[in-house]
């Protein structure tokens, strides 16, 4: 597999080999030590998760406290969906970025977001089925989100009319976000993450 670091410091792209014949395909869609060499410490998996979403839903943009956070390893199984990650890692030098990647499956690409880094999607096709491995489990009372149409995120959702749950709905903006003290900070994020590089050396 081919794993490609995004604009976003601590996001990845992942592209497998395709093995396909008469019979169909088959690929890897994670393997922990190609992941780990690339983002500098294994994935500890907590829970898993599957969503399936009608075409024009968008979920997002969600992110969890740190620490402990919640890293995703994430590929859209069936149909297609348009994800996207957002920097909001405040004292971030992208703070605010955002960057979006097709996922489908045809292409069986997967991404990799690090702890502190907001996540969504929008559902492009009917029945879109998405699959993430997580770091930590749910938490309720950590899970947070930033309205996913805010103007000053600016994200290009592909829809005219996205579908939102009553949750995302209410969300606060990014300006309200800061000005809470929602937002994760850049310098714990990465404090964070190093931590696990040092689990991971004394193993």
């Amino acid at each position: 597999m081919k794993i490609r670091p995004l604009t976003i410091e601590g996001a990845f792209e992942i592209t497998p080999v395709q093995h396909g014949d008469a019979r169909g395909r088959f690929l890897e869609w994670y393997r922990f030590d190609h992941l780990a060499e690339a983002v500098g410490h294994p994935l500890d998996l907590a829970q898993a998760n599957l969503s399936t979403s009608a075409r024009g839903v968008v979920r997002g943009i969600h992110f969890a406290d740190v620490p402990p956070g919640q890293a995703k390893y994430l590929t859209c199984v069936a149909g297609s969906i348009l994800d996207v990650i957002v920097d909001l890692r405040t004292g971030s030098p992208t703070f605010g970025a955002w960057e979006a990647v097709q996922l489908d499956d045809d292409n069986r690409r997967a991404v990799y977001l690090a702890e502190g880094l907001g996540h969504g999607f929008c559902a492009l096709s009917e029945g879109a089925t998405v699959a993430y491995l997580c770091s930590s489990t749910y938490q309720p009372g950590r899970e947070h989100g930033v309205h996913p149409l805010d103007p000053q995120l600016g994200i290009a959702w592909p829809v005219d009319d996205p579908v939102l749950s009553a949750k995302d709905a209410e969300a606060p903006t990014l300006a309200e976000a800061v000005e809470s003290g929602l937002l994760p900070r850049f310098d714990v994020c990465n404090d964070f993450v190093e931590s696990l590089r040092q689990i991971d050396d004394i193993r």
